[in-house]
């Protein structure tokens, strides 16, 4: 018989940090975490009263399939220097640290181009099979749903096939271990019989639970889906209220003000009032008064007439005119000149326009949608803003709020991105690790939504096909999440690994300094006296000596005098 050896798991230990400033555990990129095995039996029973033994096998198999599968796609980037059954060894040795199961190899086949495996593994200390044997007694059939649906996820994920495990014998049945044998689906005559577990059953409680709640959201979908907008998504309070707004002031003429951050989506917010209204089928005009030369911004707007300039070789309308029946966005409004505000004004009140260089007015057809980021209040104290046409444009303002204070639609909008640059790039990336979602949380997002997609774009062109997007793929530079963080070390005990990274980096820097071992010694006694205010007891204790070794250091020093010390007590 074979005898098969684990590999250390330094590698693995390493992967584990605990954060218990944050609340957070981490398996490399993925949250974790860590449950009473009670709080997992009571769920068991729970499930299997509520919807049947079928289907709670069903859910728990499930559960440990995509667990398994996560796993996998974890083993795939660490040892990629060591053969093919080491490798495997990732899937069974964090089974282990992630405290399901003792698992010994039996034996073991398998060939990754080929597709070929056959194993077969021994399980000591289920907790799945204590569980069940605790609230029910001895089974009839085994009953580690969860741990076999890993051993699958986790196989199917490495091998990039579908390898179906069956527990074979069962601790919960009466023998004193459990055992389970995997293989290629096809190579089981019954595997009929067990991939009803794997699959989304039609007739599954669960599943028909779950189509009547998506009944449900069509109905609620079907009152308001006139409204729907794919350019606008959200679900925090402040995106929620400037969206009623918007969603209020569509049916209406209203001129809207849309204040807020630089790349907080003010022109999104703009469209979807425009898609919202009854000017949907006219034209949608966007201008970015910023981007245009104050010369050049009147004729842009209003139009301008052939000859009314050196260079105007032939009239042409302005955004005005061409936004006839629909609606012109003015973006950065702030930034106007004092002269085309004017000018604005007065077609805010005649609703008409009269080009550069022409006698003759215009009358004109659109919804003004205005936007700034400047503090207009203070731009008309400044002089540098017409405080009538301020007035004109803040009958309907909307804030909308900066991502910081949007935490809640980070996820959606990120699944969103994530899908919009798939598409645009040709890859298929599953979306952003916890770990890379947990980062993108807490930063502050100068540059808002714009700032997200652009991150969002690096992320899914960095990320290996079929991946994950990870935190380091997100940030250029990544500050540690974690400053106070804990590992598993090898006697089983957590570990200060927040502390082994700032004592690397205090030997760095003493090596960098080029100070001598003596002179180094020399101005750590000096300035623990220093910070002891001369109390030598004190200055001991801060450098983890006696009071006797630190006069004696003192004492020792070069060109020290014998009453030269300070002898405080």
């Amino acid at each position: 018989m074979v005898s098969y050896k684990y590999p250390q798991n330094n590698d693995l230990r390493r992967l584990v940090r605990f954060s218990s400033e944050d609340g957070l555990i981490w398996l490399a990129e993925n949250r974790m975490l860590l449950l009473h095995t009670a709080a997992m039996s009571a769920l068991r029973r729970e499930l299997i009263k509520s919807v049947g033994i079928e289907q709670a096998r069903r859910i728990l198999t499930r559960m440990g399939y995509e667990s398994g599968m996560r796993d996998a796609e974890l083993a795939r980037k660490i040892r990629p220097d060591q053969n093919a059954i080491e490798s495997f060894f990732v899937g069974p040795q964090l089974h282990m640290l992630e405290g399901s199961v003792q698992v010994t190899p039996i034996r073991l086949e398998m060939d990754a181009v080929s597709g070929r495996f056959d194993g077969e593994f021994l399980w000591e200390n289920s907790w799945e099979a204590e569980c069940h044997e605790r609230e029910f007694g001895h089974a009839d059939q085994p009953v580690c749903w969860m741990q076999i649906g890993y051993a699958s996820g986790y196989t199917s994920g490495f091998m990039g096939r579908f390898v179906l495990f069956k527990e074979v014998e069962c601790a919960a049945c009466g023998t004193n271990h459990c055992r389970i044998v995997g293989k290629p689906v096809e190579e089981w005559p019954d595997a009929e019989r067990y991939t009803p577990y794997y699959e989304d059953h039609p007739d599954a409680v669960v599943t028909r639970l779950l189509e009547l709640h998506s009944e449900v959201d069509v109905l609620r979908h079907s009152i308001i889906g006139q409204h729907a907008t794919p350019n606008l998504i959200g679900a925090s309070l402040g995106f929620k209220r400037a969206y009623d707004l918007i969603l209020r002031a569509a049916g209406t003429t209203v001129t809207v003000l849309l204040l807020g951050e630089t790349g907080v989506g003010k022109e999104r917010f703009a469209r979807a009032l425009h898609q919202m209204s009854p000017r949907k089928d006219g034209p949608f005009v966007a201008v970015n008064c910023a981007a245009m030369p104050h010369d050049l911004i009147e004729s842009e707007l209003f139009g301008v007439e052939k000859g009314a300039y050196t260079g105007a070789h032939a009239s042409r309308a302005g955004k005005f005119e061409r936004a006839d029946g629909g609606t012109l966005f003015l973006d950065e409004i702030g930034e106007m000149p004092l002269n085309a505000q004017a000018k604005l004004l007065r077609v805010l009140q005649e609703g008409e326009i009269e080009r550069l260089g022409d006698e003759r007015t215009r009358k004109i057809n659109v919804r003004l949608v205005t936007a700034t980021n400047v503090d207009l209040a203070q731009a008309v104290k400044d002089g540098r803003f017409r405080a009538d046409l301020y007035y004109r444009l803040n009958v309907y303002p909307i804030q909308i709020p900066p991502l910081r204070e949007r935490i809640a639609d980070i996820p959606p909008l990120v699944e969103g991105m994530v899908k919009k640059f798939n598409a645009i790039h040709g890859k298929h990336v599953q979306g952003v690790t916890d770990r890379g979602l947990k980062a993108l949380k807490s930063h502050s997002w100068p540059g808002n939504i714009r700032e997200l997609e652009n991150m969002i774009e690096r992320g899914v062109i960095l990320a290996p096909h079929d991946g994950w997007i990870e935190a380091n793929h997100l940030f250029t530079t990544l500050e540690e999440l974690h400053a106070e963080e804990t590992g598993i070390g090898m006697s089983g005990a957590l570990e200060d690994r927040g502390a082994a990274v700032r004592h690397d980096a205090l030997v760095d820097a003493v090596m960098g300094s080029g100070l001598s071992l003596d002179a180094l010694e020399d101005l750590l006694l000096k300035a623990s006296v220093a910070r002891a205010e001369g109390n030598l007891a004190g200055a001991a204790r801060l450098l983890g000596i006696t009071r006797p070794q630190l006069s004696y250091r003192l004492k020792k020093k070069p060109g020290a005098e014998p009453g030269e010390e300070i002898t405080r007590e």
